[in-house]
């Protein structure tokens, strides 16, 4: 063999290893979802978006490895200790405060950032909003809170009649928000009538229900799993022409008559960006959970006259943004 050939042979070989230690090398960071793995990517994509702009590229210098829950809450400790033993350098927790709080129970070591959920410190994951203490972090996104605000606007929007509530009745914080909502309702001088789903096929006995009844408007309570069936909730809304209200503005953009709430991508950019600052050396315990500054009222018109309705012009002049 030629010496030319033989030091080639070497470098090639030697290259093979080289590329396989720097892909194992690209810190790991776990998802926990309690949403499935078919849910809507943009919250997954605004993740991806906050490490893009910190400099790491998923799948190039920063891997991650997702598991789902399938919006079942049972299979969460495992998961979480599945997680757990892959050692990564941080987890990130999706769909509410139940993976937390699961993530939380598998480690209380590597660091945890929470997409947006609401009250951390009333649930326990933080000691304080300024000073989490810990190894959790990440964004308090205002989501049951605004509940009885929604209400409040949707009595604007469908002024007579009863209102009816999609509940998740497995929600950790599921009371508070009955309270909250029960609160408005008494204000505004509202008849409510609760329908509960945690399954996709609980969603559609609830609008059976909700039409039976003759429900004269709809508020789809704030949480993960209405927003993972994003879908199949407008789809029902639509087909009965019910004045509605939703948590996010991605309900409103893809068809849904009214949201106000935080900005969802840019809340789980934020997620991207916190897991960044961890994986550059950051502690969770020094990074305060980050609250929304602005909340967005839209409204789509194009909607309100599909379903033959007349915006109030003072709701219009509040909107934040009125699709056309």
């Amino acid at each position: 063999m030629r010496r030319r050939e033989f030091i080639a042979l070497i470098g090639s070989a030697a290259a093979i290893p080289f590329s396989a230690h720097a892909q194992q090398a690209a810190p790991l960071i776990g998802l926990l979802s309690a949403t499935s793995a078919d849910a809507p990517t943009g919250p997954i994509e605004a993740i991806h978006l906050g490490l893009r702009q910190a400099g790491y590229e998923v799948g190039r210098s920063v891997r991650i490895e997702p598991r789902y829950a399938n919006n079942t809450l049972d299979p969460l400790p495992m998961l979480a200790a599945e997680l757990v033993k892959l050692s990564p350098a941080v987890i990130v927790t999706v769909g509410g405060s139940t993976p937390t709080l699961a993530a939380k129970a598998a480690t209380s070591t590597i660091p945890i950032v929470f997409a947006p959920i609401p009250d951390p410190v009333r649930t326990g994951l933080v000691a304080s909003i300024n000073r989490p203490g810990g190894n959790i972090t990440g964004i308090a996104a205002m989501t049951i809170e605004l509940d009885p605000k929604r209400l409040e606007l949707l009595h604007e929007l469908a002024p007579r009649g009863t209102i009816g509530v999609l509940l998740n009745p497995a929600r950790p914080e599921t009371q508070l928000q009955i309270d909250g909502i029960k609160a408005a309702a008494r204000a505004t001088g509202r008849e409510l009538l609760f329908g509960n789903a945690t399954t996709s096929a609980q969603i559609d006995a609830a609008f059976a229900m909700f039409a039976q009844q003759s429900i004269a408007g709809l508020l789809v309570a704030a949480d993960p799993f209405f927003t993972s069936q994003r879908t199949q909730v407008l789809t029902l809304a639509s087909r009965h022409g019910w004045p509605a209200i939703y948590q996010w503005r991605e309900f409103a953009d893809a068809g849904g008559l009214a949201s106000f709430g935080a900005n969802l991508f840019d809340s789980y950019r934020q997620v991207g960006l916190f897991a960044a600052r961890i994986l550059k050396g950051e502690r969770p315990a020094d990074l305060p959970v980050l609250q929304p500054a602005k909340f967005e009222f839209v409204i789509n018109l194009k909607t309100a006259r599909a379903f033959g309705l007349t915006i109030p012009l003072p709701l219009l002049g509040r909107a934040d943004e009125v699709i056309e």
